[in-house]
């Protein structure tokens, strides 16, 4: 079932415009969560009680992501796009704000609490790629979500650059100033936002409005949720661990920096041609691409410990994010309705955010217990449940063809 949009709703000028407005908010969102992985183990290893607790701040990062999708989603239906995001954005300015006291007094706990509203940021963040294809015909759809998400880009430059030249401002206080720079650009964001041309909510009581248990057991929600956990679950899972690593084999923030900055980049920078390559190949073929590139982050990961294999794995897995995530989010818009949308796309998000948890919260004491080789290794049988779950989805397809 594709999610085709009314007729008088269609303007793919005005989803252009909305891409381009959307793609620099999230330049700025991601430039938000960008200094949270940059500098949130590090934090954690200086003021948490115990070292294996040094990732716990990013963990309860994509616990606010997990928890604020429902919450983000149920605004959207209720008040409409705009006051989604304008939410979202005002979590962001409370993150730097709470973050840089939390740095100045030493409080742990605090620190957590103001990562927790920058997953709230980022669960109104993860809907501009949905609100991209609002007004956007069918063609020009996976262009729209792709465009939104080519703003990413901007944030691998903007987020670990804003790190580097603020870290040592405030002395003795290390990244003070980062998260004060962090709460200023969440209020440039909701500037940007303000502008965007977000269509009134659509009633979610018309008649062809089916219950939600009905659209998430379609075979490709179910394979598009699976993918999006994967994909985005994995790259989660090694860029949570990887600053930490890298402090642990000797190397320098200098150098942890580059790498989120490089992985950022990676993430995002694909998504110019992703639309095009959904277009032409289909999204399971552009999925299938990403789990193979995630595979091969984890290769490079395996073959050594030198700056190089991490700037390596942490390059390919951002890659191998941006085409399945990105798949998976285009194999969604197909799965409902237009009065659907918001539910369903909330939902999504909520299992794929809520499942991130359990990896998240995983990850450092993996680390710390077993190494950065174990880390990399659990990619393996999870790629090989994704592709067990686009190989399903195709013939479903195929027995429904026949």
């Amino acid at each position: 079932m594709t999610a085709t949009v009314p007729t008088h709703l269609i303007d793919d000028r005005a989803a252009l415009r909305n891409a381009l407005r959307l793609a620099f908010a999230v330049a700025l969102a991601g430039a938000n969560a960008t200094v949270i992985f940059a500098t949130g183990a590090i934090v954690g290893s200086m003021l948490a009680p115990n070292p294996a607790y040094a990732t716990l701040s990013i963990s309860v990062f994509v616990v606010g992501m997990a928890a604020g999708t429902l919450p983000i989603g149920w605004i959207a239906r209720r008040y409409g796009r705009r006051a989604a995001f304008m939410t979202g954005a005002g979590a962001g300015v409370l993150t730097g704000l709470l973050a840089c006291y939390a740095v100045v007094t030493g409080s742990f706990a605090l620190f957590c609490l103001s990562t927790f509203f920058g997953g709230l940021y980022q669960a109104a963040a993860q809907s501009y790629r949905f609100a991209a294809a609002d007004s956007a015909s069918d063609a020009f759809r996976p262009k729209a979500i792709a465009w939104v998400m080519a703003g990413g880009v901007f944030a691998g430059v903007l987020g670990p650059q804003l790190v580097t030249y603020t870290m040592d401002l405030w002395q003795p206080y290390l990244f003070a100033v980062s998260y004060l720079a962090q709460a200023a650009v969440a209020l440039i964001a909701m500037v940007v936002l303000w502008q965007v041309e977000a269509p009134p909510p659509l009633p979610v009581d018309t008649p062809d409005a089916r219950p939600l248990m009905e659209i998430v057991k379609q075979p490709r929600f179910v394979a598009a949720v699976i993918c999006g956990v994967i994909s985005y679950g994995l790259m989660n899972f090694i860029m949570t661990s990887a600053p930490l690593a890298m402090k642990l084999c000797g190397h320098s923030v200098t150098d942890s920096n580059l790498a989120i900055e490089f992985h950022v980049i990676a993430m995002y920078l694909p998504s110019f041609i992703t639309g095009s390559l959904i277009s032409r190949f289909g999204a399971g073929k552009v999925i299938l691409a990403g789990m193979v590139l995630i595979v091969l982050a984890a290769v490079a990961g395996l073959a050594g410990q030198t700056v190089y294999h991490f700037w390596a794995d942490m390059i390919l897995v951002g890659l191998g994010w941006n085409f399945g995530f990105i798949g998976a989010t285009a194999l969604v818009t197909e799965t409902h309705r237009p009065s659907e949308r918001t539910k369903v796309q909330s939902f999504n998000d909520f299992l794929v955010f809520g499942t991130m948890v359990v990896g998240s919260f995983s990850s450092g004491r993996i680390l710390i217990d077993f190494g950065w080789d174990m880390v990399n290794e659990l990619v393996f049988p999870l790629v090989f449940v994704g592709i067990a779950a686009l190989l399903w989805f195709r013939r479903s397809q195929k027995v429904r063809a026949a």
